[in-house]
């Protein structure tokens, strides 16, 4: 999400800050701008809208100076606007700064700062910066932001530039990457490789809470006010395996990312005031929330599975039916709605047609509509009544990975919000999900950590298989069905997902040949029945490969292959399974020699019916 540029040295900065920007398109945004010094004073410009609009609006204008800043913004605080565009600066106009992520206690700040005198032009959360650098600024913009940066709470990777102290650029991270690149005609940030190849030869990746000061002649790194010796590495990547961040598809990256959009997805929408979720301005109010009877979650494909997980978590929260429809099909039938039910639509693009056909079926008879999107100003972004976006940055691989576990962090949100609003849980049942839900991203970083050589193995074999079957129960049984979408998408071998309970009802049929049998196991209190029908696939020589919890002793008593999740709430258990799922079916079908990124015959946003 969103896209740095800096550069402080002997050349123009401009040529770079645009080229700069052009090679993180791939990141996704709606609007650009630029800031550059030169004699004595920063010049801003703005534009909402690609890159090229930006080029259009300053075409002509001499914008000259050794030493700028830039930025591409995927808004998460405020409409795409030009006034919501980066960079941003202070009431007078000193101090500039861009920033990634996310500000949590920007209204804390903001109100402390107007208390202070300070305006503001944007809704942003990022304008809460420059101006608290402002507050403490007393000729050393590298102390100022020391200062500032003390009272940040959330993620960010922030660049900031002063027209009082104007020699250097400083930059700070936490939990947003930020990079420092090293020149022979100056020297740089960006917030990924790409931006930097053809100008520098070596580069540092900051570390959480390092603060990064570049001039013209060297950069130094800061760590609690002292500088230290950092990790300098040799700039080898091409454009290509630089946009996959080294990686050899963007589907493994976009796999690997998910702890970082899950924090971005959690950042800033757990409050501690009146209420415990804050999910913006929401028009579903109390009011309103006492009259739903019930939910409808319409979606295609992958999203549909989100919804599925919707509908267990929704049931169990809120003790009020939820019916889950595929778009395609939910408007030819009638549906019964009225002003009493909540339509839910997700989609990661917000253009998905037949989603869009249905919000507005939906619509038309009196339903209020919540999207669950992606995309900032989609089409189903704008015509939904409420939206809650996901975060998740682009996503260019066309199986679905990290827009799939925002989706699904998305609707247990959500589900917070409503059991708050409806009087359905008490605030410390909310806040025990709440602590877990925390935890999340650091537990899929173990997963992807620990498990990665055991995944592989489970691949390979699955792989030389034409057939394979997922069998769950209960929310284990809804990730199944993701798991094999996703595997029958890519590799290309055919994966069906049954309710493990059902095998008996026929599927036992073809378990056969050392066939593999996925088996998801993470619903405790359904344990002892999975393990009966673990075994039923295995007598029928089934070849079986469980995903459990760590300290299981069951499952793995009747299990070949074995990956093991860190324990959490089996309800929250979706964002944690899927994961070995999409890396089995990334090594399947890098194994079967697919093409990954694009498997056959399909596109990444279905916008025809």
């Amino acid at each position: 999400m969103c896209g740095i540029a800096g550069y402080i040295g002997e050349k123009q900065a401009l040529p770079f800050l645009i080229s700069g920007l052009k090679k993180l398109e791939y990141r996704g945004y709606d609007s650009a701008g630029i800031a550059i010094y030169n004699e004595g004073r920063i010049e801003v410009r703005r534009q909402v809208g690609k890159i090229a609009e930006l080029e259009r609006s300053i075409r002509g204008q001499v914008i000259e100076g050794t030493q700028g800043i830039a930025h591409t913004r995927w808004a998460t605080h405020g409409m795409p606007s030009n006034r919501n565009s980066h960079p941003h600066r202070d009431s007078d106009g000193h101090i500039a700064v861009v920033h990634n992520g996310i500000i949590e206690n920007y209204l804390e700040l903001r109100n402390e700062l107007e208390d202070k005198g300070y305006t503001f032009t944007s809704e942003t959360d990022t304008e809460v910066v420059p101006n608290l650098i402002a507050e403490y600024f007393e000729g050393n913009l590298l102390e100022a932001v020391e200062k500032a940066k003390a009272r940040l709470r959330g993620s960010y990777a922030a660049v900031c530039m002063s027209q009082q102290d104007p020699d250097y650029l400083v930059g700070i991270r936490q939990d947003s990457p930020l990079i420092v690149g090293y020149g022979k005609d100056g020297n740089y940030f960006a917030s990924d490789i790409p931006a930097l190849i053809g100008h520098v030869d070596r580069y540092t990746v900051l570390k959480n809470g390092e603060t990064a000061v570049i001039d013209r002649d060297g950069v130094t790194i800061y760590v609690d006010g002292k500088a230290v010796e950092p990790e300098v590495m040799e700039l080898t990547m091409d454009i290509d395996a630089a946009e996959k961040g080294g990686y050899d598809h963007f589907m493994l990256k976009e796999i690997i990312e998910q702890p970082r959009a899950l924090k971005e997805c959690l950042s800033g929408r757990i409050a501690y005031g009146k209420r415990v979720i804050d999910l913006g301005e929401l028009k579903l109010d109390a009011a309103k929330a006492e009259k739903i009877n019930k939910i409808v979650m319409v979606a295609c494909g992958t999203a549909y599975h989100a919804c599925y997980v919707g509908r267990y978590v929704y049931e169990k929260l809120l003790r009020i039916p939820v019916e889950v429809e595929i778009a395609s099909e939910f408007r030819y039938r009638d549906p019964i709605l009225d002003e009493h039910t909540l339509t839910i639509v997700v989609s990661q693009s917000g253009e998905t047609a037949d989603t869009l056909a249905a919000l507005a079926e939906a619509k038309r008879k009196g339903s209020h509509i919540l999207a669950i999107t992606n995309v900032w100003e989609s089409s189903i972004a704008r015509e939904a009544h409420d939206v809650i976006y996901t975060r998740a940055g682009i996503e260019i691989a066309v199986a679905s990975t990290k827009a799939y576990t925002t989706q699904i962090l998305a609707i247990y949100l959500f589900g917070l919000y409503m059991a708050e609003l409806k009087g359905k849980m008490i605030r410390r049942e909310i806040q025990t999900i709440i602590n877990e839900l925390y935890r999340l991203p650091e537990k899929v970083q173990q997963i992807i950590d620990d498990n990665l050589d055991i995944i592989k193995e489970m691949a390979d074999e699955i792989a030389e298989f034409e057939d394979a079957f997922f069998i769950g129960r209960d929310l284990d049984y809804v990730v199944a069905r993701e798991g094999a979408l996703k595997l029958k998408e890519i590799s290309y071998i055919h994966a069906e997902a049954y309710a493990a309970g059902e095998l008996k009802h026929g599927t036992l049929a073809l378990i056969v040949d050392r066939v593999p049998v996925i088996c998801l196991c993470t619903q405790r209190n359904l344990e002892e029945k999975m393990v009966s029908n673990i075994k039923e696939a295995q007598t029928r020589n089934g070849q079986i490969f469980s995903i459990c919890f760590e300290g299981d002793t069951l499952v793995p008593a009747v299990s070949e292959h074995v990956c093991y999740l860190p324990k959490t709430l089996d309800l929250l258990a979706p964002i944690l399974t899927v994961i070995p799922l999409q890396l089995i079916a990334y090594y399947a079908s890098v194994k079967r020699g697919a093409d990954v990124d694009k498997p056959r015959n399909l596109a990444k946003s279905v916008t025809v019916e």
